[in-house]
């Protein structure tokens, strides 16, 4: 038979559960945040001395995030940016402020960049790749050059679950993408997509 749980047991079950729902941390009160700010705190501090990352202010990193940035491939995370567990970022990326990075998100920035606007919410399972190999007949994938072009989401864009968005582009702010879209070609401010190749299935009437 199990133990009673300890206060340190329902403490550490809150940090799973947060670093996997991180919209709950930022919903919490100031006073409810102040036990959590001392691990945050651990968590970032380590970040960004062992890579070139910037961590702007009351943002929540759940501790299994990995995010990479060598020096020519720094991150920059404004304020009150959310990443949950399991994503992986590599840069270059610059995150505005208030974007919402859910669970299992994947992105690299390649040598172009991925720039994601203030207020953005990227659903679980979205892949932002900002680079391509080349498909040159008669030469190995794995031999091919890479291209990189970058990839820009306006502000107040929603990316929904399992999208993916390819090198190159560029979607306007307030823009939505559908569940398990691919988005392969720009988005204008405020259009609705969705399929594989996404197309325009409405808008927000911005």
């Amino acid at each position: 038979m199990q133990g009673v749980p300890t206060p340190e047991d329902f403490m550490a079950r809150h940090q799973e559960r947060l670093a996997w729902m991180p919209w709950l941390y930022a919903g919490l009160k100031p006073e409810l945040r102040r036990p959590l700010r001392a691990w945050q705190a651990a968590i970032q501090a380590r970040l960004v001395a062992l890579e070139c990352i910037t961590i702007g202010d009351d943002c929540f990193l759940a501790p299994d995030a990995q995010l990479f940035a060598e020096p020519r491939r720094p991150i920059v995370i404004g304020n009150a940016v959310t990443i949950a567990s399991g994503s992986f970022l590599h840069g270059p990326v610059t995150i505005g402020d208030n974007v919402s990075i859910n669970a299992r998100v994947s992105m690299d920035g390649g040598g172009a960049g991925i720039v994601i606007g203030a207020g953005c919410r990227i659903a679980t399972g979205v892949m932002i790749y900002a680079f391509n190999h080349g498909m040159a007949p008669g030469v190995s994938i794995s031999t091919q050059k890479t291209t990189s072009r970058g990839i820009v989401l306006g502000c107040d864009v929603w990316i929904g679950a399992g999208a993916g968005i390819t090198d190159g582009v560029r979607i306007g702010d307030g823009a939505v993408v559908g569940m398990g879209s691919v988005v392969t070609r720009d988005v204008e401010a405020g259009a609705i997509v969705g399929g594989s190749p996404a197309r325009v299935i409405g808008t927000r009437g911005r």
